[in-house]
């Protein structure tokens, strides 16, 4: 039996998967089985922030794997330590909670927010998250209800309570469903599976106004948009704004799977022994690859993701068949004249391996995409685009 035989036979059937599979890469590069190249302008969704078989990423994972595997979160290690401060340090936040997934990450900001909400305040019923229309915060029944989106409420029934959704970039809207209920607010900078639309700056500063005045808790979820994709290490920091949570995942660990929930001054003592757990959390050997990728993300880098995201715009900018282009750094989705599963079909035929999120054409290639393979990427999808 052939791999793609083997699959249907023995997976469970929740992917459409691309006629497609991949057996080992180098930088933005992956081969097939049968030696076809591709360029990878989707880096796993987002999780290979520095490419395939990154030199320094792989030894700074055998040299941990060579230590220590894992061990029980009831004893301390040394990598997840040394990530925490890092990301604290470029976040703004005060403290980290790992977990191994985007949506783990949001279930802990969710409880998190709850439990600064009731030890405050002491009232049950002050429980109520609102969150945005089109957003996505995972796949777990807290964070499909979390989900904006009408579609990922249908089955799996029923859901967990206390979600409200309002419409993005409508600030009346916001503060008319806002009621003495409402704990927190979770908001994606850039809505990414809704279809890479970022959120308008001054929406989100009166978002923040009025939730510090009345002490709502501000998450922003940076599952996708974080560690550098949009040209700053996380894409609040667009908007000069430092919320109360931030969570993170995908590119963190540079392809291990890894979630973090940051938590700010507020809330950095509200998760208390017993409160929260994870047996794999902070695994060591996933924690010291997510260092090699977070050290190396600096200024002089995030330069260089914020110039790359715009040589692909003014490609894009010369296509008679693009209608609009959104997101920011290397992160972006094109709207176009043509069907975006049928050009990105058509991309992978000749060799170029980009996303979808709704009716767009989704971009998020390795942070450290060589300005070669950009170039060799950007003159087929322009050719398909305008074909």
């Amino acid at each position: 039996m052939t791999v793609t035989e083997k699959d249907k036979k023995f997976i469970a059937n929740t992917y459409a998967r691309f006629p497609v599979t991949i057996v080992s890469g180098k930088g933005a590069t992956a081969k097939d089985e049968n030696g076809k190249e591709y360029i990878d302008m989707g880096s796993g969704i987002g999780v290979n922030s520095f490419g395939y078989c990154d030199k320094e990423w792989i030894e700074a994972v055998t040299a941990q794997l060579n230590k220590l595997q894992h061990t029980s979160n009831l004893y301390y290690t040394e990598p997840g330590v040394e990530l925490a401060e890092l990301l604290c340090k470029k976040s703004g936040m005060k403290k980290c909670f790992f977990g191994n997934s985007g949506a783990e990450a949001n279930e802990c900001a969710i409880k998190a927010a709850r439990k600064y909400s009731l030890d405050k305040y002491n009232d049950s019923d002050r429980n109520v998250i609102i969150t945005l229309k089109q957003s996505f915060h995972g796949r777990t029944l807290a964070t499909l209800k979390a989900t904006g989106q009408d579609s990922f409420h249908t089955i799996f029934g029923p859901f967990p309570e206390g979600f409200i959704y309002s419409e993005a970039n409508d600030f009346d809207a916001f503060e008319s469903v806002c009621n003495d209920k409402v704990c927190a607010v979770i908001m994606e900078m850039i809505q990414g599976e809704g279809g890479v639309n970022p959120l308008d700056k001054i929406f989100v500063k009166k978002v923040f106004e009025f939730c510090s005045e009345r002490d709502i808790i501000v998450i922003t979820d940076e599952v996708q948009t974080g560690n550098g994709r949009t040209g700053k290490m996380y894409a609040y920091q667009n908007y000069d704004i430092l919320p109360d949570i931030a969570t993170t995942a995908k590119g963190v660990a540079g392809g291990l799977p890894m979630g973090v929930c940051m938590l700010g001054e507020k809330l950095k003592d509200t998760l208390t022994p017993g409160s929260h757990g994870s047996t794999f959390g902070m695994n060591p050997v996933i924690a010291a690859g997510a260092v090699s990728i977070i050290k190396r993300i600096d200024d002089k880098f995030l330069s260089e993701v914020v110039k790359k995201g715009e040589y692909i715009k003014s490609r894009l900018g010369n296509c008679k068949n693009v209608k609009s282009v959104s997101g920011m750094g290397l992160m972006l989705g094109i709207e176009t004249e043509k069907d975006a599963k049928e050009v990105v079909a058509k991309c992978i035929e000749k060799g170029v391996l980009p996303l979808t999120a709704k009716t767009k054409i989704r971009l998020l290639p390795p942070l450290n995409i060589t300005y070669d393979e950009l170039e060799k990427a950007m003159d087929i999808i322009t050719e398909v685009i305008d074909e």
